[in-house]
């Protein structure tokens, strides 16, 4: 299946805006990256490997389809907003419109906020791992480089600086009792699009059964004042379970209803079996927070850090104690990033379960650095990648070693060393550049739902992130090179 190309003459060069430097700035951004695009066939190869690879040709999108779901993409991570916004904004832009190729001659069709959230799950992480690759590995042949970013010499991806961080998740503080309020918002929810439907068990008003929990949290809130604050707060809690598992055994109720009577109702198949999913997960889930609540609150037991719900609609979400200045303890997955001395990302790794020390992260890191990169000369981090076997894995791939150790004497030892303190100087970037990921491309926190989509997000905001800083590049040295003819 060959590639339809889209006819210049079918896209409306943009209107002259006097605007701010603000806009003029993102404008010329947003040109260059399309040129980057273009001009690199990243975008017409990754697009044509993506047809290629799909089965059938009639379970894959058109190219035009395709070609807009990856700048959809781009465009949610330069502009970090929820799937919602960009369907408004692209309406209301004309250079949206004409960098995502939904503004045409005489009327511009940009897509619902649906078709964006489609758009983000048509590619899997593997395929966008793959286009991250290409676009470094681009940059790293001369030919391309003086094309794309105006540069006599290609960029370079010998020097490697790492860090970790941590993912927060789109949670409340996970405090106990408010899991039991969170239980009851679901399940009463439910319980209410059931009745809609005309099935109906013997209940009161399932409204008033959230109107009492409602009361008894902010009761709940308010017992941290009062001088017997820990009495107050178990007798709270033990009202709150009460009606917890009042709510528990009606939600089993209507969930048997539901699946015995489906065919009464005007939901399809698909809505039944979501709304059920939406309701076992709670109840699987409750009698655990129910009991993690009485033995912290009521029999002031601790709980293993491993062993704690933090969410209700999150699972593979972690307590994370970094020590950090604004959060000794913090709320989701880490997040492992590499990147060269430019400041393109290179590496990542966006870590499922508890993590494990930064210092075992390093072999896998350089194992896939090397597939992707050819030889790295070096690689710097900061102490908590520092490990006996790290040393000696970095010495057989000879890659100089210059991870902050440990040890005081041998930190000595190594503070004479002028490339040691080169690296570890640059490195200090690296700490800045996870802190511009993070607020600059990333949702903080992370709007999306379950590790997958998460992951999957992380990845395209990788992407757009070395767009926009391989775009800085180029506009940097055109505007060097016009000043210098000047």
């Amino acid at each position: 299946m060959s590639i339809i190309q889209f006819q210049p003459e079918f896209r409306p060069a943009l209107p002259a805006v006097k605007g701010p430097k603000d806009y003029t700035d993102f404008l010329e951004r947003m040109v260059q990256i399309d040129s980057i695009l273009i001009s690199s066939g990243l975008e017409h190869e990754f697009i044509k490997r993506k047809i290629a690879d799909t089965p059938s040709e009639k379970s894959c999108p058109a190219p035009q389809t395709l070609q807009r779901a990856l700048r959809y993409n781009i465009l949610l991570g330069v502009t970090t907003d929820s799937v919602r916004k960009p369907a408004v904004r692209v309406a209301d832009s004309p250079l949206l419109q004409w960098f995502t190729f939904t503004g045409f001659v005489e009327i511009a069709r940009p897509v619902s906020k649906s078709s964006i959230e489609r758009f983000e799950k048509m590619f899997e992480t593997q395929e966008i791992e793959s286009l991250i690759h290409s676009l470094n590995q681009i940059m790293m042949d001369q030919r391309k480089a003086e094309l794309l970013l105006h540069q006599q010499t290609a960029l370079r991806f010998e020097e490697i600086f790492a860090d970790t961080t941590c993912v927060k998740a789109n949670i409340h503080f996970p405090v106990d009792w408010v899991l039991l309020r969170d239980a009851a918002r679901t399940l009463v929810k439910a319980i209410i699009l059931i009745r809609k439907q005309g099935l109906r068990h013997r209940i009161g008003s399932p409204e008033q059964l959230m109107t009492r929990m409602n009361k008894l949290c902010i009761e709940m809130t308010h017992t941290r004042r009062r001088p017997d604050a820990r009495k107050a707060r178990k007798a709270v809690l033990r009202k709150m379970k009460t009606l917890a598992k009042t709510i528990e055994s009606h939600a089993h109720n209507y969930h048997a209803l539901l699946a015995g009577r489906w065919q009464e109702t005007e939901w399809s198949e698909l809505e039944k079996e979501q709304v059920l999913n939406r309701m076992q997960h709670v109840l699987d889930i409750l009698p655990q927070a129910i009991h993690q609540a009485h033995e912290r609150i009521i029999g002031e037991r601790r709980i293993k850090n491993a062993d704690k719900i933090l969410s209700l609609y999150e699972d593979d979400i972690h307590v994370l104690v970094r020590g950090k200045s604004d959060a000794e303890a913090e709320f989701g997955n880490a997040l492992y990033l590499a990147e060269q001395a430019n400041g393109l990302i290179v590496d990542w790794e966006f870590i499922k379960d508890q993590p494990k020390s930064d210092s075992r992260l390093v072999k896998e890191s350089t194992k896939r650095l090397q597939k992707n990169y050819s030889r790295i000369h070096s690689y710097t981090a900061n102490r908590g990648f520092d490990a006996p076997g790290n040393t000696v894995h970095l010495e057989e791939q000879q890659i100089i070693n210059a991870i902050c150790p440990r040890s005081v004497t041998r930190l000595k030892e190594q503070l004479e060393d002028d490339e040691f303190c080169r690296l570890q100087k640059r490195r200090g970037s690296t700490e800045a550049r996870i802190r511009l990921f993070k607020n600059a491309y990333l949702n903080r926190p992370l709007k999306s739902r379950g590790f997958a989509s998460r992951e999957r997000r992380i990845i395209w905001s990788i992407l757009t992130h070395n767009l926009w800083k391989l775009a800085g590049i180029a506009i940097e040295n055109k505007n060097g090179l016009l000043a210098d003819a000047a």
